[in-house]
Parts: C-alpha cells; structure tokens; sequence
C-alpha cells in the first residue's frame, strides 16, 4: 500500500477543499470533511454545469419556447445516461425521479402494494430505516440477521425464503452499510431471491457513490429488479433521486401522488393516466438536480469507479491500521484484507460519550464527523450489544443520552494527511482527557 500520497490526487475537483473554518482557539484552518456519508460536496464539474444550463432554464414537457424545449430535451435524455451508468435494462426499466432515496423506497412500497396481507418483505437487521419503516404499514415485514461481525447471513437469508414458502414478494437490501461500511453481495443475494419467485431491491445511497454497480449482469439470476440512489451522496447536492425498475411495475395503478403532469386527459368523472415514468413524476420537476446528478455521473464515469474504489479503500485500510493501534478506541467494523467495503468506519472511545467525541474534533481541528445512530437503530443497538430491556429505559427517560458511535466516512478527495490530524487529535484526546473535556 501506498500511504505516502498526503493529498488526493481528486482534492481540486471538489468544491470548498480548501475552505478556512473557526476553530476554539480563534484561529483559522483548512475544514477536514468526514461526513461524507451523509451528504457530499459538489463538484467543480457540477457547479460549473448548474451555471451554464441557468442562462437556458426553463419549464419542461408542455412548453413551446425554445429554452423550453431545450430543457424538455436535457431532463429526457439523462434517463438514458442514468440507466447506462449502473448497466440497467434501457428496453425494460426506467428511471423515476424523486426526491432522495427515502421517496424512492417509499414510492415502490406503495406501487408493490396489491392488498395481499400475506406478502411479505424481506429486510435486514443492517438497513437504514428508510429501507424498513415505508415496509410496515403494508406488509409482513421479516429481517434478514446479521453474524456478530453486524455482517449479513446469507445463511439466514435462504432460511426466510424457504420458511415464508413464496410469499416473499421483495428483498430488500442495503448494497454498503452507512454504519461499518460492509458491501453486501447483491448479486449473490439477488440469485437466491429470483430462486424463490422474489425480487430485489438494493437501496444503492452508499454503493453507488463508491463502487461500480451493475443490475443486468451475464447471470439473468443475479439482474437487480429496483435500484434506488440520491445524488446529494454522490457530489450534486440538488435534491434529486431516482428509482430505477421495471416499467411494467409502475404501468398498473396510481402513484401515491398525483396531481400536474401526472395525466393526458381529465374530465369530472374520469382521468386517463400519463405513461411511467411520467404518471410518477407529479408537479414541476427538479430540472437542476437532473443537470447536478447527469453532470456527476460524467465526471465520476470519466474518473472511473474503479479508481475511486480503489483510492478510497487504501484510505480506509489506512485509517484502520491507525485507529486500530490506538488503545482506547474499540472499531465496529471489521474487514479481512480484500474484502469488499466503502470508507466508512465506526469507532467509540472508551470512557468519553460519542456526541463530546465529535464536538472535541470540531473545536480542536475542524473535523466534521457524524455521531448517534444514522437512522439505522435496531443495527446499532446490535453492534453495540444494547438489550430491548435496555432500550425500554430510553423509551421511558426521553431526555437520557441515547447510545451511539463515532463515524467517519472518506469522499474520494479526502487524503492520508487529514487522518493523521485525526488520529493525532484521538491520541491527544485519550492521553489526556481533562484537557479537553470539561
């Protein structure tokens, strides 16, 4: 490994690197993102593009202008650039723009919903909770465990297929986890569902971003039915999503919203419906994000995947090795060496609560992490060995510190010299902390 590269070699194509931030000391220093696994900063590339298409803005689809058309054009033919980034079917899937990826998985949960009260959904313990809760008010929902690593059990993924005897009608997955970073064989996980009549759902807001994804690999068995991801993830913080499946799946039925754009003909007494992916998109579209997301595609495309995968790994072993000989800090992750992940890392230190953690690097360094729960509890309180006995305390005592980690999670222009500061900073922390907590 080569961990003499003290800044990434992708460090100028992000915006605001290099920004100067406060600090407690009154002093001015360069802002270390480590959050990245909540949102990212744009890129150049995207700024740039969002500015240029400004001066042709203009509303889209029933507008005659020339601008009009232009941005009629643009918003169409990104659905054709989006499908060929992650390999999707263009002859069969088609892209759904919303909002983020929680709009996504919530859109599909209504559209799959057919009144059956004996479908079930196929979770995991390791999901965000915007891959569980859209689940519950409509279907049996079941959870895939998870091993005492917090990694998947594809064991136990076969054991509910076969003991829901065909009634499965989703599975449902993260592709990386925004906790430990664990990349989950979805192609594997996607054989083992079509061998029992179901389909696949990847939630990709963390995969995507970091890993090449592919849904129509040689393997028919192993195609992704449904792919859902947000671009605010993947440097175009414009607020657009899209969920990306089977046209015959939004064909049938309503959207769960409708309104402007939505219908070809209405009168009082009935509506002819639009044909998907419009029926889905009600309301003026978000024509910027589209620009954002298609923009970030491109620069991400021309950089390769691969690449970034690769960077951002030798990051993230980087900062095991460190962190991992640091007594006092206990590692949530764990990781044979080659084996898949994203750069995303949880950690505690021993004695010191997770939230003054993350306010001690702000102050000090001008470190950003993120700290509690991630939207993903039930998987946390796994990790962290937290009893539902013991949850119940925190049901009945609101105002009770609730338990959590420390996260950090690397962009491909993050770089080995910002974890030192970190790691430096932890050390500092831990040898003396009465000098930085009060």
């Amino acid at each position: 490994m080569n961990y003499k590269l003290t800044q990434s070699n992708y460090r100028h194509l992000v915006v605001g690197t290099e920004t100067k931030i406060p600090i407690k000391n009154g002093q001015y220093i360069s802002a270390i993102n480590f959050d990245n696994a909540a949102s990212t900063p744009p890129f150049v590339s995207v700024m740039e593009e969002i500015n240029n298409f400004s001066k042709m803005y203009s509303s889209i689809h029933r507008g005659t202008g020339y601008k009009s058309k232009l941005s009629s054009q643009l918003f169409e033919d990104a659905r054709s650039i989006i499908l060929k980034f992650v390999n999707a079917d263009p002859r069969n899937d088609t892209v759904i723009y919303v909002k983020n990826t929680t709009e996504a998985i919530n859109k599909l949960s209504y559209r799959l919903w057919d009144g059956n009260k004996k479908s079930v959904i196929l979770s995991t313990w390791m999901e965000h909770h915007s891959n569980d809760l859209p689940w519950r008010n409509k279907f049996q929902v079941d959870y895939v465990q998870t091993d005492s690593l917090g990694k998947l059990s594809l064991e136990n993924l076969e054991y509910k297929l076969n003991k829901h005897k065909g009634n499965v009608k989703l599975v449902t997955v993260t592709g990386a986890s925004n906790v430990t970073g664990y990349v989950n064989p979805i192609h594997k996980i996607a054989e083992l569902a079509h061998r029992y009549q179901a389909k696949i759902l990847v939630d990709g807001a963390q995969l995507v971003p970091h890993n090449a994804v592919n849904m129509k690999p040689k393997n028919p068995l192993q195609h992704i039915d449904y792919l859902v991801f947000s671009a605010h993830k993947m440097y175009a913080p414009f607020g657009i999503g899209v969920l990306i499946g089977p046209q015959e799946t939004f064909t049938r039925g309503i959207s769960e919203f409708v309104g402007g754009g939505t219908a070809e003909t209405v009168t009082h007494d009935w509506v002819v419906w639009e044909n998907p992916p419009h029926k889905e998109e009600a309301g003026s579209p978000n024509v910027m994000g589209v620009v954002a997301l298609v923009a970030a595609i491109k620069t991400l495309t021309a950089l390769g995947m691969r690449n970034i995968d690769h960077y951002e790994n030798e990051l993230t072993n980087y900062a095991n090795m460190k962190l991992s000989s640091i007594p006092g800090i206990t590692l949530y992750s764990h990781t044979a060496q080659g084996e898949p992940r994203i750069g995303v890392i949880p950690f505690n230190i021993k004695g010191i609560d997770h939230e003054q953690v993350a306010t001690i690097l702000s102050n000090e360094a001008g470190i950003a992490v993120r700290t509690g729960c991630f939207c993903t509890q039930p998987y946390i309180q796994q990790l962290l060995s937290i009893s539902p006995k013991q949850m119940e305390f925190y049901k009945n005592n609101e105002k009770a510190p609730r338990p959590g980690v420390v996260r950090v999670s690397f962009g491909l222009y993050n770089d080995f010299s910002e974890i030192n500061v970190l790691t430096h900073l932890l050390e500092r922390i831990i040898k003396h902390p009465k000098t930085y907590i009060n």
